[in-house]
């Protein structure tokens, strides 16, 4: 194995580059995954201009490696960890916590103060290259009926299982999810097969939405007037937490997996006169496993989200915000190309 490997490097905002760096070794408890997919998302995009919080509040610091959305296969081992990780492919929870604070010790670690972040938060580098080093007990092992462009899929596709899970719609409930991106899309695949009406609003990206078999998608302006039990907002937009609870039946719940650039106004007598329960989603931790059961079960296929997969050297254009072919919000890389 190759003492050096090439990875994305991101210095400073908009400057990046493809370098040879020292490959990892698997130290005690660790592994050294081979990356076959890893996602870029709306995270990343925010490293890259700079406008991400956890830079400004000392957690993260340039330079640094991205990617936290992977799926590969174990390579190496370190002391302590169980030999049979070895050729098995896996996918990894982004969530590092100490493990012995209250919060992990309660089952909570993607809240842990201490965290690490896989290509985020602490120092710990992330799958924008061709190896990647994580703690053996992060690890999630995929069947073989969730290849590797699913296991990318798996952490987007945990924070919307558990946005769907929240809004807690099935049914003969109706489910207005704001913001028709990766995030706003895979909770929809979860609401509707929860059996719920889903309806979709958004600025762009309807069509799609349409081809995906959502036919109730709308903008803000032919929004029809009706009864929604949940509202989901999956949006980046400051006005859209407040938007959700206008649109949110009365004794309804409103779910907040959207972060935006700056506060959002929220009026809390709205929640109280309305009776609404309204829940924030940080991490997907808590449902990568069913959401690895769901994909491997085709409960939910999200394949259709992906545009197109492309090599490292095509990570800072599209970071950048150039499109590439196809219709999906997400794209991936394949570091070995």
């Amino acid at each position: 194995m190759s003492s050096t490997m090439r990875a994305f490097v991101l210095t400073g905002p908009g400057e990046c580059s493809v370098q040879e760096v020292p490959a990892p070794a698997a130290v005690a408890g660790e592994v050294v995954v081979d990356v076959e997919r890893a996602g870029v998302c709306g995270t990343d995009v925010e490293f890259f201009t700079g406008e991400m919080a956890y830079l400004h509040q000392g957690h993260s610091a340039y330079p640094m490696r991205l990617g936290h959305e992977w799926a590969g296969t174990v390579s190496a081992v370190g002391d302590g960890v169980d030999p049979a990780w070895l050729g098995r492919r896996v996918m990894g929870d982004t969530m590092l916590g100490d493990r012995t604070c209250r919060r992990c010790r309660r089952g909570h670690q993607h809240t842990c103060e201490h965290r690490q972040e896989v290509g985020i938060r602490g120092g710990r580098a992330g799958a924008l290259a061709e190896r990647l080093a994580v703690p053996a007990w992060s690890l999630h092992a995929l069947p073989d009926s969730v290849d590797a462009v699913l296991g990318a899929l798996v952490e987007p596709g945990g924070n919307a299982l558990r946005a769907a899970r929240a809004a807690r719609a099935g049914a003969g409930d109706r489910a207005l999810v704001l913001g028709p991106g990766t995030i706003g899309l895979l909770t929809a695949m979860f609401l509707r097969a929860a059996g719920a009406e889903v309806h979709l609003m958004g600025v762009d990206s309807l069509a799609f939405a349409r081809g995906l078999g959502f036919t109730n998608t709308w903008t803000r302006d032919t929004l029809p007037d009706l009864p929604f039990d949940a509202v989901v907002d999956a949006t980046g937009a400051s006005g859209s937490p407040a938007l959700a609870v206008d649109l949110v039946e009365p004794a309804g719940r409103v779910v907040y997996i959207g972060l935006s650039g700056r506060p959002s106004p929220l009026d809390s007598r709205a929640l109280v006169l309305k009776d609404v329960t309204a829940v924030g989603v940080l991490s997907a931790s808590p449902g990568l496993a069913d959401t690895i059961a769901a994909y491997g079960d085709g409960v939910v296929d999200p394949r259709p989200l992906v545009a197109a997969t492309v090599g490292l050297d095509r990570v800072g254009a599209v970071l950048a915000g150039e499109r590439v072919a196809g219709a999906g919000p997400k794209v991936h890389i394949d570091p070995r190309r």
